[in-house]
């Protein structure tokens, strides 16, 4: 029985997973992006069109998890200050939002469609709840998530998730069913939701911190994958168990950790599998698409469907401009956000319950959302030069991304990085600190250094640090890991960036030829040279010799070098080393050590 149902699941997820692969790279190649190919993908693979794959609706809950993951992410990218800052535009920007486009759309139900005013209200207020998403990769695609106009999306859509709890308690209020009466009143929800996130607040820092900080010590890179897992699921696990939205205790497990030096770590970790859970969760809302409630009111469901998508521009537009955002940018966030939401399917199905609306209504309603949904790339698209900015009246500057990530990168935090670190700062260059020795970090952070866990070799890792927009890499690890595979991996995901590697001996110098990176530092090389120096003047060496000395001495070196670079060989060109017998004495060192030096 096993076996069949692992045949089973084989047979449908080869084709689900072939046509979105299908659909989502034409959708990217016309423009359009990876959310409307996934969407059409679904559709055309699921019951309504050739019925290949079915059980949309299982497939939905276990996609949700992709949502869950991507507001965990999220949360590691705002740590509380900066959260505190941005406290205007969720709290007042947000509740407008959520409010007036609720306000309004249960009007335009009650009046268009002919609802009971219960009816409009636990269908309108979601239909005021945009999709998270949707908007999210949409913004970190275009590289806009740190813009002014990127943080006052994601406020509003913050508050969105916010709101799950009092539409919650506003359907149970109007519920006809009398099961529901038996459910926690609202303030009863409302205490369990302060509970539940001061417990997240202590457990990530009481308990998720110092189980981090243990497997880092541990160099147990897979446990790292575990326990970011395990920390998405097990705070999504607590809300969902008091009726609250998942995906906000995600994003509040993220929050806790975005302080940690973990989080690039952890980013890079549960990365993909938010990247392929979120996929699954388009597809299966693309199997949803009820085409035949469409086909049956075609007129009703696009004319709602328009509707929709204008009133929630409108408000969401005036708004903006309301809370100081000049009218281009404030469009393009009110066409951004103009689509039903992902929990607008699960507001509905309790609306159901609730004996609101009938299932059919459900129905119509799910397929408006995913229709608006897939209007989204399109508005985008055909409204681009209407929303930009003309040239020249610092158009640029409003939507630049902020500056606090790093125009540098220092990848190793030990004796030689920290003095390579110090000197950048000293200069006033940002710099962002990657190191594996979580003893070093801790001693690090007492001195007031931020340095994060990882492997700062990693392409990912090093992606989720900001090296997409540094300015240098510069690569200062203990030992002899670098070589040139790694670095040209580097330089083909980060070509703008100049890279600077720190080696060992002249061993690693070799690894590395053929290498494109700006420079390469031996580690002893010059602190050996001034010693030499030092040693020279003392025994009372004319100035003009010691500088001769020294000028001979990296010439022979670096001819020596390149030889050896060339042919592989440690021991070529020994005849240019400095001997005893080529000044005059009698005895020449040529020991393995002092060949590779």
């Amino acid at each position: 029985m096993e076996a069949h149902h692992g045949l089973s699941m084989t047979r449908e997820f080869a084709p689900l997973l072939g046509f979105a692969l299908v659909f989502v790279l034409l959708f990217r190649k016309l423009g359009l992006g990876a959310t409307l190919g996934f969407l059409v993908a679904g559709a055309v693979v699921g019951p309504e069109v050739l019925g290949i794959v079915g059980d949309a609706q299982n497939k939905l809950v276990i996609a949700e998890l992709g949502i869950t993951l991507l507001l965990f992410l999220v949360g590691l990218e705002l740590s509380p200050a900066r959260l505190w800052a941005m406290k205007r535009d969720i709290f007042g920007f947000g509740l407008a939002q959520v409010v007036l486009c609720g306000i309004a759309l249960t009007v335009l139900i009650a009046y268009y469609a002919n609802f009971s005013w219960p009816a409009a209200l636990a269908l309108g207020l979601p239909l005021a709840l945009s999709s998270t998403a949707q908007v999210l990769p949409m913004l970190q695609s275009a590289g806009r998530l740190r813009t002014p106009f990127g943080e006052r999306a994601f406020s509003v859509l913050l508050f969105q998730d916010l709101s799950i709890v009092p539409l919650i308690t506003i359907v149970a209020a109007l519920s006809r069913n009398p099961a529901d009466a038996a459910g926690p009143p609202g303030w009863q929800l409302a205490l369990y939701t302060v509970l539940a996130v001061t417990g997240l607040i202590l457990a990530g820092r009481f308990v998720l911190r110092p189980l981090f900080k243990l497997i880092g010590n541990l160099g147990e890179r897979e446990m790292f994958v575990f326990a970011g897992l395990f920390t998405v699921l097990a705070s999504a696990a607590i809300m969902e168990a008091i009726g609250l939205s998942t995906a906000l205790g995600a994003f509040i497990a993220g929050v806790m950790l975005a302080d940690s030096p973990f989080r690039h770590e952890l980013e890079a970790d549960v990365e993909p599998f938010r990247s392929i859970l979120l996929g699954l969760f388009f597809l299966a809302v693309g199997m949803m698409l009820d085409l035949g409630a469409i086909a049956e009111r075609p007129v009703f469901v696009l004319s709602m469907a328009l509707m929709l998508i204008a009133t929630k521009a409108a408000v969401i537009t005036g708004l903006a401009m309301l809370f100081g955002t000049a009218w281009r940018p404030a469009l393009a966030l009110g066409l951004l956000l103009s689509q039903g939401g992902e929990f607008g399917f699960v507001l509905f199905a309790q609306a159901q319950g609730a004996l609101l609306i009938a299932p059919e209504a459900a129905s119509v309603f799910g397929a408006i959302i995913t229709i608006s949904m897939a209007t989204t790339p399109f508005l985008m698209m055909f409204t681009r030069r209407f929303r930009a900015e003309p040239a020249g009246e610092g158009a640029e500057v409003r939507d630049a991304p902020r500056h606090d990530g790093a125009s540098a990168i220092v990848v190793g935090y030990g004796r030689f990085g920290q003095t390579v670190a110090q000197m950048l700062i000293g200069q006033g260059i940002a710099v962002t600190l990657i190191d594996r020795d979580v003893q070093m970090i801790d001693v690090a952070g007492t001195f007031g250094m931020k340095v994060y866990y990882g492997d700062g070799l990693r392409v990912d890792l090093l992606r989720r640090a900001g090296a997409e927009d540094a300015e240098l890499i510069l690569l200062c690890p203990d030992g002899n890991e670098v070589d040139a595979e790694k670095l040209n991996q580097i330089h083909e995901a980060f070509p703008d960036a100049m890279v600077f590697v720190r080696a060992y001996d002249r061993r690693s110098v070799m690894k590395m030829h053929g290498a494109p990176v700006e420079g390469i530092v031996r580690e002893v090389m010059e602190s050996a040279v001034v010693m030499a120096r030092k040693a020279m003047a003392a025994v009372g060496v004319d100035p003009g010799e010691i500088e001769r000395t020294e000028q001979e001495y990296r010439d022979r070196d670096l001819k020596r070098l390149k030889l050896q670079k060339e042919s592989g060989d440690l021991y070529a060109a020994r005849e240019v080393m400095f001997s005893q017998n080529s000044k005059g004495g009698n005895v020449s060192v040529h020991s393995d050590e002092a060949v590779a030096k």
